[in-house]
């Protein structure tokens, strides 16, 4: 049964039910990064001096505090990457050794022992290596003009991407050598290391995005007393932490099934 293509308002969304679309209209050649390899670096790194290990890091040490009372939590995780360094593996085209060096940075809070708040900026330089990594060359040479250039641009249609996911596992308060009070960080982090390069593709679509019908919507405002009112009852207690009396199913009637399949 054919679907009726007027009936079918194209928009971003979920498709919850197959078979509901109607035939595209159609076929459109895009330009977008695609991902041709990715890897994942996970990284439980606590304070050390000396080099720089794969559990150890002298940069997660903060600077004398003065009166730190307790640590809070660390906030606004951030990665740029520094530098890429590429070397092909023989005998394995379009495969590479991949030594990228990247900073990871964040901010740490506590609180001093009048009361007050105060943060710590951390950087953390890092440098891995992923011995094999298809990172294939660009076969085409790319480059572009620009409206607000004279001259065309050369671009690198060959991209390395970090995406990561951060977090401060734990903050402790304690001593330098000088008897001085620091902070040591122990951080956790996972990066997505893509490989990416920049393609034509050949997708189907419906036509351009429609622009929204409806006007954008304002949040009314409302008195406090009045969300106070419309607010559940919240719960007192916390959920208990209980398990079940009794088995899905009884031992003993397991035992009288086997039996009767017996007779």
């Amino acid at each position: 049964m054919s679907i009726n293509f007027n009936k079918f308002v194209p928009r971003p969304g979920l498709v919850n039910k197959q078979g509901r679309l109607p035939d595209p209209s159609e076929l459109v050649c895009v330009e977008i990064p695609k991902v041709f390899d990715q890897c994942l670096i996970k990284r439980c790194l606590v304070y050390c001096e000396g080099p720089d290990t794969k559990k150890t890091d002298c940069e997660l040490r903060s600077d004398p505090l003065t009166d730190p009372k307790r640590y809070i939590g660390s906030r606004d995780f951030n990665i740029k990457l520094l530098s890429v360094d590429k070397f092909p593996i023989k005998g394995k085209e379009g495969f590479k050794k991949i030594v990228i060096s990247y900073v990871i940075s964040f901010y740490a809070d506590y609180i001093d022992c009048k009361g007050v708040n105060r943060t710590e900026f951390y950087e953390i330089n890092r440098t891995d290596v992923i011995g094999k990594f298809y990172c294939p060359d660009s076969i085409a040479e790319v480059s572009a003009s620009f409206v607000s250039s004279i001259h065309a641009k050369d671009l690198d249609s060959n991209i390395i991407k970090l995406e990561m996911v951060a977090d401060a596992l734990d903050g402790q308060l304690t001593e330098d050598c000088d008897g001085k009070p620091v902070l040591d960080i122990t951080l956790g982090y996972y990066i997505v290391v893509k490989c990416e390069l920049i393609v034509q593709l050949l997708i189907p679509a419906y036509d351009y995005c429609p622009v929204p019908e409806e006007p954008c919507e304002e949040e009314p405002e409302e008195k406090p007393c009045e969300i106070f009112d419309r607010a559940p009852v919240p719960k007192f207690y916390p959920d208990q932490n209980l398990r079940p009396l009794f088995k899905d199913r009884d031992e003993d009637e397991d035992d009288e099934d086997e039996d009767d399949s017996e007779d």
